[in-house]
């Protein structure tokens, strides 16, 4: 934890993040930085014709982002709405409001990340049909920023409740 309860963007440490191709964005984590508990703040830099992640929405987390500078578009719901320098956007949780930050613009956009740290978290990918389940670490350990539980499935992919349960014998 810091012992400086502030930090200034042009101090932010960034580092690559994503899946490659698209979605690439430059990432950095300052909350841990700053020493927050409960919310998660992430300066991101995400350059022209890059998506920051993919559609989604959450079941327990709400996201808030300040666009800093630039111009680019967010996918909300059914609707797209373009993104303009000191726009703010909630994204509560639920399928309502599933959402995308697109630089569809010709220079870079950069924008706060806000969003609480309810854990554990199911997400959804309704253009893929994915789910992902993601369990924090615990408080105090060696590396807070490492999930416990971090999987990602298609929505086809569970069983039974009781499959590979040993139920033994029926009885008489």
């Amino acid at each position: 934890m810091s012992d400086r309860p502030i930090i200034n963007v042009d101090e932010a440490q960034y580092a690559d993040f994503g899946g490659g191709g698209r979605y690439q964005v430059q990432l950095a984590r300052v909350s841990s930085q700053l020493g927050a508990r409960k919310l998660g703040y992430n300066l991101v830099r995400l350059q022209p014709g890059k998506v920051a992640w993919p559609y989604h929405f959450h079941h327990g987390n709400e996201e808030m982002f300040v666009i800093l500078d630039g111009a680019g578009k967010l996918r909300y719901g059914d609707t797209e709405h373009p993104l303009r320098t000191g726009d703010i956007v909630a994204c509560p949780p639920g399928a309502g409001a599933a959402h995308q930050i697109i630089n569809d613009s010709d220079a870079e956009l950069r924008y706060l990340a806000i969003s609480t740290q309810e854990s554990p978290e199911v997400a959804e990918y309704p253009d893929t049909g994915k789910y992902g389940v993601f369990v924090a670490s615990p408080p105090g350990s060696d590396n807070p920023m490492v999930p416990l539980v971090r999987q990602v499935f298609p929505g086809d992919a569970g069983v039974d409740y009781w499959a590979g349960e040993d139920l033994g014998a029926d009885e008489d």
